[in-house]
């Protein structure tokens, strides 16, 4: 499932469909990459693996075991219809057999797939590593809702606004545009907290950090892609492609 990619303006001064997670590869709109936060310290084994959570040196949200024989990377876009489905699929049984067993560490990095998905990933990028997990649950579950208005031509007046205003406030315009501040606001985040995350530079650095090693490092060609024990799988975009692969890695 290749994937196109859309600059913040392009993304915010356009009638936006959602890419498919289908289209292919092109290059993000150029930013200073920066280096996530520093993991957590490993979790003392006696502990349930599902509630250790850290964020990674990458960028990237791991739950469970960090010593496990098995690790999983997923990839995958916050808007990508594909993701969405392995979300309900796949994750409560990776989570219930493989990563509460110690087996497996499941690490997810959000990939920027089009414009919308900078807002939901920043979003999430504001938390701690726990409450990540959930709000990505949270988007998956909620995903066919709280993208619909981003399918919406913006006002000509909206669009020539836009245009006058820095990347990253582009960014939380946008976003609030879409109704997303109402999606965080029932969630217990103020409006004042939803600007500060939708505009922090260092966290769209990071997100196109996080694109450009997927593209490049792992050979990234459309959402979700799995990598396993630094291996990027082919064809496995769905938990019937990816199980058979995990249980040979555990075996």
């Amino acid at each position: 499932m290749p994937f196109a990619a859309r600059s913040i303006a392009a993304a915010a001064l356009a009638a936006l469909t959602l890419t498919a997670c289908g289209d292919k590869a092109s290059s993000a709109a150029p930013t200073k990459s920066t280096t996530a936060a520093k993991a957590t310290p490993a979790t003392p084994a006696t502990k349930d693996w599902l509630d250790v959570v850290t964020m990674t040196p990458e960028g990237g949200f791991k739950q469970g075991n960090p010593d496990a024989k098995v690790k999983l990377l997923e990839f995958g876009s916050l808007t990508c219809s594909h993701c969405g489905a392995f979300a309900h699929e796949g994750v409560p049984e990776l989570r219930a057999k493989y990563i509460a067993t110690g087996k497996v560490s499941y690490e997810y990095r959000t990939f920027i797939l089009n414009g919308v998905d900078f807002a939901p990933s920043l979003l999430v990028r504001c938390q701690q590593p726990a409450a990540a997990l959930k709000l990505i649950d949270a988007f998956y579950d909620q995903q066919a809702v709280w993208t619909v208005p981003f399918t919406k031509p913006l006002p000509d007046d909206v669009q020539k606004k836009l245009a006058t205003l820095p990347q990253e406030q582009q960014i939380t315009e946008f976003a609030a545009q879409g109704g997303l501040d109402a999606f965080m606001r029932t969630r217990g985040m103020t409006r004042a907290k939803f600007d500060q995350c939708t505009s922090d530079k260092a966290g769209i650095a990071a997100l196109t950090a996080i694109r450009d090693e997927a593209t490049n490092k792992y050979k990234l060609q459309g959402t979700p892609t799995f990598v396993i024990n630094g291996v990027t799988q082919t064809d496995t975009a769905n938990w019937a492609k990816l199980k058979p692969l995990l249980d040979a890695a555990v075996s």
